[in-house]
């Protein structure tokens, strides 16, 4: 066997552990065994978005989805963010 051939059965490995590692939790947070995640407070949202590049940051009010202005790379841009932290801009 090659190194080549034991490199890639190693990251063939690794990926698959990822994917099985993700199956897992999946099944045991649909089944009930994990808790179901809390949703993140507005410091939290401010973190990350702030690690995200952003600044400025501020919220809008708005229904369930939080919406935030917040400045990246000098412009002004709409960002929604969800309870587990998802976020994106809005155009």
């Amino acid at each position: 066997m090659s190194a080549g051939d034991v490199s890639r059965r190693e990251h063939e490995e690794k990926n698959f552990n990822m994917k099985a590692a993700r199956l897992c939790f999946a099944l045991c947070l649909s089944a009930g065994v994990l808790p179901a995640a809390q949703a993140l407070t507005l410091d939290e949202i401010r973190a990350k978005l702030t690690a995200a590049g952003y600044s400025q940051i501020r919220e809008v009010p708005s229904g369930k989805i939080k919406t935030f202005k917040a400045t990246k790379d000098g412009t002004e841009r709409s960002v929604i963010v969800d309870s587990t932290g998802h976020y994106r801009e809005v155009r």
